[in-house]
This record gives structure tokens, C-alpha cells and sequence, in this order.
């Protein structure tokens, strides 16, 4: 630590403009970690296409390239930074399974820290060495739901003390007035439904398709928003496949007066005013395995009634009446489900209650807080092994 007694920290992870949830995360954390100080943070960028960065980024890895990964190492060894912070999810680090990461973790000589954004209950061999190794050999790791904590413990034999459960921040922006927001968005008198994020086909977006068609027999006025553009990596493999799929599903159900899609990437004060305008929102997710979802974190932080299926990460968001389960791979379910809060207004508000109270403990200046804490421990813990 400086004379002024302030972390000098460095984040590994994607960053905007890079297109994608764990960018997105950092660049909030990042924000949320200068407001609060005592922590100057810079960035190293994951980069899979030479794109401009903004200035906290100190220099980029390049995602694909195995000898980036000791040279970044290097960078970081000799940046003056006490510790790093690595945001982890596979697909974000290049090699099988993403294991080049595990290259620059064995050259490093600063203490480091991981967000385990993924943790998955049947990893395969090499998904399960690499978090077995990162596990081993890092100061601390930090992961968002207690499911997720049990299962390093049990199944990848994290030691206990090193985890940290810190809940995914979501934005200290106002909400809008929700009737008013329809109203601009020509949907005045109509029950909204929303999905917003990157497209992809284990969204379960078609199971979401055919709730809302099923629920429109009984309450026409109802319209699904399918909010976000198609995953980039889905897109430079099958272009619009998905989502042209989706729309021929629509056709098909003739449900063209109840879902729309906004196609493009959303800013921040475009989710929340989506999200204000909302009565449900819904997360159709197939993945039973899903161990974090930052677009349903959002949610619970705008205080929304949420209809999801039951992956773990929602099964514990949604516990205590703050939400409504459904089956995996059940339109009729998840239309039943919607169908209760459509019915019941009292429901709704009483629902929207709970939610807005436990999502402001999932607030970034919390949420930041508490990283800090983490920061602090870990460098303190780090020094007083040196002097010893």
C-alpha cells in the first residue's frame, strides 16, 4: 500500500467497449470503487479484437495468444499494483476451457483474488482444474450466491475462509414513474413483460415466447419486450439464426400484438427505464446449472416482480415471496405464473415491496464496500506474512 495508505489494485477482465456482462460488471465496480475511495484501480483488458479502451485501462491481454498471458504476468508484477483482482468465466480466456489464464496466475507475484462469475455444479475435467487450481492458489475468492460458495467447498475443495459471498451490484439510478413511461413508449394501459441481455439460445427466450401468447388469451393487453442484441460470439458463428427463429415463433403463435423486440445493445439508463416500465420481469433461462444472472440482479435492485426458472442463483433471489418459480422448458408454466401477477395487482405491489427492500442491500456503494474490505484484508494479510 502508498503513503496514503490507498490500495493500488488492478482488475483482469473484459471492459466496454467489449460487448458482454462481465465487461459491463467490472467497468460498474470499477465506478462504484472510485466513489467510495481508498482504492485506486486500474484495468487490464481481455481482448479478442484490438478495440479502443477507455483510460483505466492500463494495457489489454490478448484473449488468444498463450504467450500474452507470462508477458501480462510480467506487466502486472511490475506495474507497482498490490494485489490483482481476476474476474473468471471461461469463455472470456482463451485456450480449452479458458486454461492460458492459469499461465500468467503461475507467474505472478503479487497476491490475487477471484470473482468466480460461473461455478458449475458438473464441470467437466478441465473446467473443474482450472477453478481446483485457482482455488489453490489464490488469497481469496469471491462469488455471488451461497449455492455457489457450497459448491466450491464440496466439490472443488475450496478452503472455507477464502470465499467471500458478495452479492452482484446493480445501479443506484432512480426509477422512473411507470405509468408515465408507457406511456411515452405508446404502451399505456398495457402489462409489460421484459427479458433484456445479450441473445442466446440458452436463454430459453421461446419457452417466454409461448407464456406470453398463452397469457395474451386472457389478458390481451399484455406485451413482451425482448430486450438486447444477439451475443456477439453467437452472432460470428450463426448471424441472426436465433433470433430470426424467435421471430417466426412469434409468427407462428400469432402473438405479433404481444412481444416486440428492441434489437441493439442497451445502456444502463435504457435498462432501468425498461425495467421501471415493467410489471414482470423474466428470466426463461435453461441452464439448471446457471450460477449468477446479472440481468435478474438488475431487476431485484428495481425492486420488479420476477418470474424465472428455477436455477439456483434465482431460487435463492426469489426466496422469502420476493418472486415467482416456474418449470425449466414449460410455457404453460411460466404463463400460469405470469398469469398470477397479471390477476392480482395486490399481489404485485405486495411482491414489489419485498424485493425493493432486499435489492437495496445489492446496491454498487454496498456492494463496493465490501469488495474493499476483501482488497484490504488480502494485501494486509499478505504484508504481515512478510514482516514475519
Amino acid at each position: 500500500m502508498n503513503n496514503k495508505n490507498e490500495l493500488n489494485l488492478l482488475f483482469l477482465s473484459t471492459y466496454p467497449p467489449r460487448a458482454c456482462g462481465i465487461a459491463t460488471f467490472t467497468q460498474d465496480l470499477v465506478g462504484a470503487l472510485r466513489k467510495i475511495g481508498g482504492v485506486q484501480t486500474g484495468v487490464v483488458a481481455v481482448d479478442n479484437g484490438g478495440l479502443s479502451y477507455p483510460p483505466e485501462v492500463r494495457f489489454s491481454l490478448d484473449q488468444n495468444d498463450r504467450s500474452s498471458y507470462l508477458g501480462t504476468a510480467e506487466r502486472i508484477n511490475s506495474s507497482g499494483a498490490d494485489m490483482l483482482m481476476i474476474e473468471h468465466e471461461y469463455g472470456i480466456y482463451g485456450g480449452k476451457s479458458g486454461e492460458y489464464l492459469l499461465k500468467l496466475t503461475d507467474g505472478l507475484k503479487i497476491p490475487f483474488a477471484v470473482t468466480l462469475h460461473t461455478v458449475l455444479p458438473k464441470p467437466n475435467k478441465k473446467q473443474k482444474e482450472i477453478v481446483v487450481r485457482l482455488a489453490q492458489d489464490c488469497s481469496r475468492l469471491a462469488t455471488m450466491s451461497s449455492s455457489s460458495a457450497k459448491l466450491l467447498v464440496e466439490l472443488y475443495g475450496a478452503k472455507p475462509e477464502k470465499i467471500a459471498v458478495i452479492p452482484h451490484g446493480v445501479p443506484e439510478i432512480p426509477l422512473g414513474d411507470r405509468d408515465a413511461l408507457k406511456r411515452e413508449a405508446g404502451l399505456e394501459g398495457r402489462f409489460v413483460v421484459s427479458t433484456f441481455g445479450l441473445l442466446s439460445p440458452g436463454k430459453g427466450l421461446e419457452y417466454g415466447i409461448g407464456a406470453a401468447a398463452l397469457a395474451a388469451k386472457k389478458h390481451p393487453e399484455l406485451v413482451y419486450l425482448i430486450l438486447g442484441a444477439t451475443h456477439p460470439v453467437i452472432k460470428s458463428k450463426s448471424g441472426e439464426q436465433y433470433r430470426e427463429k424467435l421471430q417466426k415463433t412469434v409468427e407462428d403463435l400469432g402473438a405479433g400484438q404481444n412481444v416486440r423486440f428492441v434489437n441493439r445493445y442497451l445502456t444502463k439508463e435504457e435498462i432501468i427505464q425498461y425495467l421501471s416500465m415493467s410489471d414482470v420481469y423474466l428470466t426463461p433461462y435453461l441452464g439448471k446449472s446457471q450460477a449468477v444472472s446479472g440481468t435478474l440482479a438488475y431487476a431485484v435492485g428495481c425492486g420488479k416482480v420476477i418470474v424465472s426458472t428455477p436455477y439456483p442463483y434465482a431460487v435463492e433471489m426469489l426466496a422469502d415471496g420476493r418472486g415467482l418459480l416456474a418449470k425449466f422448458h414449460s410455457s404453460r408454466s411460466i404463463s400460469k405464473r405470469i398469469l398470477e401477477i397479471a390477476d392480482h395487482p395486490e399481489r404485485q405491489a405486495e411482491m414489489e415491496r419485498k424485493t425493493l427492500a432486499f435489492g437495496k442491500g445489492m446496491m454498487w456503494s454496498r456492494v463496493a464496500e465490501k469488495y474493499r474490505a476483501l482488497f484490504r484484508e488480502t494485501v494486509e494479510k499478505k504484508e504481515g506474512a512478510i514482516h514475519e
